[in-house]
């Protein structure tokens, strides 16, 4: 069954009918409510009794597709056996009622007859602007709608009083966990076991709520659980088993999203109330003072256009957002909520932040020693033995936990945990190629990964993952954490191991830049998670003097990378990219113009042997009989035959020509091709045409043409297309198209 089968035939629902009926009684519009109700009549199934049903929908019958396809809208179509009642007068079973139907019809007609009243129907006024609702005081929050002056409570909780000292010297307020009592400061992931007890029924086998993280909203609320007032901190702050949390520049970078999405998404009575927890751990960091600055900044009252307030939880409570979470009953659950404990120190110390002892940084040569998985193992414990480079180390129990498994026992140690001591010393180096190695090894798992890839899929995307030129897994549906692990694990990390996590890591930073920037994926259908690292491999070479390894940079650095490779368009001339490297990064996204998959259809319609290139056909049977020129299907199905070109400058040549083509096409109707459109055999005569014109010797090196501007790239590449016609490829008027093509204008790509 193909979409095209059911092209230029759609069916009626009178469900919509019914809607608009009712939508016209909230609104007071008559006009629309008697439009709709003529309408309704028409369409409106009488059982054996002589009262009216409505058919679940009605369809054109087999016999007059083909009428129906040549003049839309010119058949009679017949009522689905649902909702024409139980029996008909040759007293014959036909189908039950569509109770849905029938209940919204009946709704309409008690709303239009007077018997209903809309605020019977809707008693907390739903219909009405948030603002304009009745608000009623009570124990639980409730929608407000938006606030004009909407300000952002923060409030700043340090883990021990010889941090709150040290940050007081810098002007900075903050509370410690004992000051804020008897208000209890949870972690996101206690108020998740809180929402496990919703909705628990033992005797309807209900379970809760799902163990899916609490969100920002959900954690800027003051919550009333179990005779206690809590605030949590947001999911940020939690220390998780990956690596992400250790990079400063990443937190900051969190924390200033995590107030605007605040600030933006708000809508409940109440002020939104942030706890921001400030950690020594934090203070160790050789990027600390940027926090400090960040936090100077939300003392003046904003966070970029957010409003924020900085102050003691005391004075914030009272205008803040109260939820009381009354389905947890103390007496009858043996729920345990683990509280933030505040570290106690006998020497509060620290004056400012040269006197703490800073995070060293670490650098050494990164050799690599994959080479010993065929050595004997006597060979290397003993290079473990003597080796102290963490990059080596990692390596070398790599390569034990794949030979010996991780149980295996060095001086007493086993190999698990000597990469777990490895993972917490570089982590505390920043030392990433070596936290991202052992990480992988330890097949460790993004945290909340799942909401991050529906992201990208509602946004009409789809996701790969895969080193390049190995097996590729698409993610095309929601995948729970477990699948994505073993997807990361079972076909990555065989081939590469850091890339298991960095391509995580790349996919979770995708997934929140398509939410706030969905301009950012303009014109790319698949992201390749594999491809996009390369393309921030070659930003690396080219703007990047003396680049490390990829591997090696903070995750903050990476996440600025990708930001840099899917922006190119924006700052191509001002940083004078060349055409080159522009068509390089483009070529990696696989990104192509608007309109793009609409106009290959228009040229594969008059292509009768299909389109080639590298060796692939996309034919025009039975493509286009199966397919509409719409459909993501067929946008897919040209996306693959683009992705089997490995080289992604070439890729986007050959999306340049496409459009070329397309162009010519569109204004020349009369234009059909009468072969196969070979689409290398274009780039290479464009190619000879280029190197004659400029006195170059023929090379197999094409790298000349893909470094020319767009303007000389288009030009021959049209010349190409006039040889093809000219050479008896097409049929049409010869001297019309090659006037045409000659003219520049028309083989502009815009």
């Amino acid at each position: 069954m193909y979409l095209i089968e059911f092209d230029n035939i759609e069916c009626e629902w009178p469900l919509f009918y019914i809607f608009m009926i009712i939508d016209g009684v909230f609104k007071t519009l008559p006009e629309q409510v008697e439009e709709y109700q003529n309408l309704l009549k028409t369409r409106m199934y009488k059982d054996i009794n002589g009262d009216p049903t409505i058919p679940m929908y009605y369809y054109v019958p087999e016999e007059s597709l083909e009428i129906e396809r040549n003049d839309p809208g010119s058949t009679y179509r017949i009522p689905s056996n649902e909702g024409r009642g139980q029996k008909n007068s040759t007293d014959t079973e036909v189908g039950p009622i569509y109770l849905w139907n029938q209940a919204m019809f009946i709704i309409a007609q008690l709303l239009t007859a007077g018997l209903l009243h809309i605020n019977e129907l809707d008693p907390i006024r739903r219909y009405l602007p948030s603002y304009n609702r009745p608000r009623k005081a009570g124990r639980y929050s409730a929608f407000q709608g938006t606030h004009t002056d909407l300000v952002v409570q923060i409030v700043l909780i340090a883990e021990s009083m010889r941090l709150q000292a040290m940050m007081a010297t810098y002007g900075i307020q903050t509370q410690t966990p004992h000051e804020v009592e008897p208000v209890q400061i949870l972690s996101s992931t206690q108020l998740v076991k809180v929402y496990e007890k919703l909705g628990v029924n033992n005797k309807l086998n209900l379970q809760g709520r799902p163990a899916r993280p609490i969100g920002s909203l959900g954690t800027s609320k003051v919550y009333r659980v179990c005779g206690m007032t809590v605030l949590c901190y947001p999911l940020i702050f939690e220390v998780s088993e990956f690596y992400l949390y250790r990079d400063m520049a990443l937190l900051i970078d969190d924390i200033k999203t995590e107030l605007q999405f605040v600030g933006k998404y708000w809508r409940l009575s109440g002020r939104p109330t942030v706890c921001l927890l400030i950690r020594e751990e934090h203070m160790r960091d050789p990027q600390f003072k940027e926090m400090l600055d960040l936090f100077a900044m939300l003392k003046k009252g904003y966070c970029d256009k957010t409003k924020v307030r900085i102050g003691r939880l005391q004075n914030l409570i009272s205008s803040s957002c109260i939820e009381h979470l009354d389905f947890v009953n103390t007496a009858e659950t043996d729920l345990e909520l683990t509280q933030f404990k505040q570290l106690e120190h006998d020497y509060i110390g620290y004056q400012s932040l040269t006197d703490v002892p800073k995070a060293l940084t670490y650098t050494e040569s990164t050799k690599d020693f994959t080479y010993y998985m065929n050595e004997p193992l006597y060979n290397i414990l003993n290079e473990i033995r003597n080796n102290n480079s963490l990059y080596t180390l990692c390596q070398l129990y790599g390569i034990l936990l794949k030979r010996e498994g991780i149980n295996y026992e060095i001086n007493g140690t086993t190999v698990g945990d000597h990469l777990k001591a490895l993972y917490q010393q570089a982590g505390c180096l920043r030392y990433w190629i070596v936290v991202r190695y052992c990480s992988s090894l330890l097949n460790h798992t993004v945290d909340s990964i799942s909401p991050f890839i529906t992201g990208v899929l509602v946004k009409g995307k789809q996701i790969t993952v895969g080193v390049i030129g190995q097996e590729e897994t698409v993610f095309d549906k929601p995948m729970t954490p477990t699948e994505i692990q073993s997807v990361m694990y079972s076909t990555i990390q065989p081939h590469d191991v850091v890339q298991a996590v960095l391509q995580q890591e790349v996919l979770l930073y995708c997934g929140r830049l398509i939410g706030a920037h969905p301009e950012m994926f303009k014109g790319i259908l698949k992201i390749r998670i594999g491809w996009v690292l390369e393309a921030i491999k070659l930003y690396l070479q080219m703007f990047v003097k003396n680049p490390k390894p990829i591997e090696n940079y903070s995750p903050y650095e990476i996440r600025r990378f990708l930001i840099k490779v899917l922006t190119v368009k924006d700052w191509a001339d001002d940083e004078k990219l060349t055409v080159l490297g522009r068509r390089k990064i483009e070529g990696c996204l696989c990104r192509v113009p608007a309109h793009f998959y609409n106009h290959v259809w228009e040229i594969l319609i008059r292509c009768s042997d299909g389109i080639c290139v590298n060796g692939r056909v996309l034919p025009q049977q039975p493509t286009v009989s199966n397919m509409t020129r719409s459909e993501i299907t067929f946008a897919l199905l040209v996306e693959s035959l683009l992705h089997h070109i490995h080289m992604p400058e070439y890729r986007q040549i050959i999306v340049e020509l496409l459009t070329i083509v397309s162009t010519i096409l569109l204004r020349n109707p009369e234009l059909t091709f009468q072969r196969q459109l070979n689409l290398n055999k274009l780039v290479e005569d464009s190619f000879l045409m280029y190197c004659k014109d400029h006195n170059l010797e023929k090379t197999a090196d094409q790298s000349l043409f893909f470094s020319a501007h767009y303007s000389i790239t288009t030009g021959y590449l049209a010349r190409a297309i006039v040889n093809n016609v000219l050479t008896g490829g097409c049929f049409t008027t010869i001297y019309d198209i090659h006037d045409s093509i000659e003219s520049r204008e028309a083989c502009k790509i815009t």
